[in-house]
């Protein structure tokens, strides 16, 4: 897929798309008009949730009439249509990213604004703004491969590796949970996969995650949290790999299917209900068997590219299983062995300055 495409093909990509087009407006437009493309999305979500759990409200100065003001995806569209386009900045697509990986919720129905991206009228849109994000320069890491200068960011005040079990112990007691809640959820849970239950929702591996430096200095991870507690201060360290690692990249759907055909464990039960609500499909769930990878590989890595592409959606494995990439955010890197060791001499604080229009992570001087 081109990167118009990989932006096209996902609700992360969807929603990084819309987030850049909002920006856009908002940097061209800073002052509040009831015409701008911005106050109709905010509008033509809310009144797409409205009635259910959980749903935005409005209030304050004209909440009543904006309660009124009914706009469809057709509005939305021709609004974006007007919004002109900036020259992309390595800052914006940034933001637009940590926006989009911020707004993932793999625990609930799509959202007011996933279901408008959805819409026809505004995916036609949408595509003038994905064309105009891929050829931008600042885009083209998205593809790149797993980096050599990784990082791992932890968010405990004093950023210390609080894992005390090897890898290997870390993998097999994740394995036998992970079988073990199987059973428990079969007897336990609703085989109705849209009754109000929830669970573990995500994919990943319970080992050491790492991602590279950005273009000022910052790792990724800093930026990129799915399900974010809002933290504003964490410890980076330095990731060692020993040369000749063997990365498994995921840089789409198609990689990830091929990972759970090599190596798979159904969750079924314990997953159906989550996963059914993001994704809209019935049937038998499965995730990589994260205890068997490590015969093959020392990690995975899932590029910027697969994530806006795939993350979230229902992966078909096989005729009769499909998988969810959840939890996991662009460029993160899981490793699954302990060749990999993080350096205890090389770490920096970062401190999340959040005064301005976009927050902004400052590294603190050590004393």
């Amino acid at each position: 897929m081109t990167t118009a495409e990989t932006l096209l093909a996902g609700p992360r990509g969807h929603r990084m798309v819309l987030a850049y087009a909002r920006d856009a407006e908002r940097t061209l437009q800073p002052e509040f008009r009831g015409d701008l493309f911005d106050h109709a999305v905010s509008l033509a979500a809310y009144h797409l949730e409205s009635g259910r759990e959980g749903a935005r409200v409005l209030y304050g100065p004209g909440a009543d009439e904006a309660r009124q003001n009914v706009l469809t995806a057709d509005d939305v569209a021709h609004r974006l249509s007007q919004v002109p386009l900036p020259e992309v900045t390595a800052v914006a697509l940034r933001s637009a990213l940590a926006d989009a990986v911020d707004a993932a919720r793999y625990w609930q129905d799509p959202d007011g604004e996933d279901i408008l991206v959805a819409a026809e009228p505004v995916r036609r849109e949408l595509r003038r703004v994905a064309e105009h994000i891929a050829r931008s320069p600042h885009a083209q890491w998205w593809t790149t491969p797993d980096a050599t200068d990784q990082w791992l960011v932890g968010w405990s005040e004093d950023g210390t590796d609080s894992v005390g079990s090897t890898t290997a112990e870390l993998l097999r007691d994740y394995g036998d949970r992970t079988a073990a809640e199987e059973v428990r959820a079969g007897r336990d849970r609703p085989a109705d996969p849209s009754a109000n239950w929830s669970g573990w929702w995500w994919s990943t591996p319970p080992t050491r995650c790492s991602s590279r430096r950005l273009f000022d200095g910052t790792p990724a991870g800093l930026w990129f949290v799915e399900d974010s507690m809002g933290w504003e201060r964490a410890i980076a360290r330095r990731v060692n790999i020993p040369a000749g690692a063997r990365v498994y990249e995921v840089d789409g759907a198609q990689a990830w299917a091929e990972l759970c055909r090599q190596f798979h464990v159904e969750v079924t039960a314990q997953k159906r209900h989550d996963w059914y609500r993001t994704t809209g499909r019935s049937g038998r769930w499965v995730i990589p068997d994260w205890s068997r990878l490590p015969e093959r590989y020392e990690g995975v890595h899932l590029t910027v590219a697969g994530y806006l592409a795939a993350a979230g959606t229902a992966i078909a494995v096989d005729a009769d299983t499909a998988s969810v990439i959840a939890g996991w955010a662009p460029d993160d890197t899981y490793w699954l062995t302990d060749t990999v060791k993080l350096d205890s001499d090389d770490s920096q604080t970062w401190v999340c300055d959040t005064v301005g229009r976009r927050p902004c992570w400052v590294e603190e001087a050590h004393h």
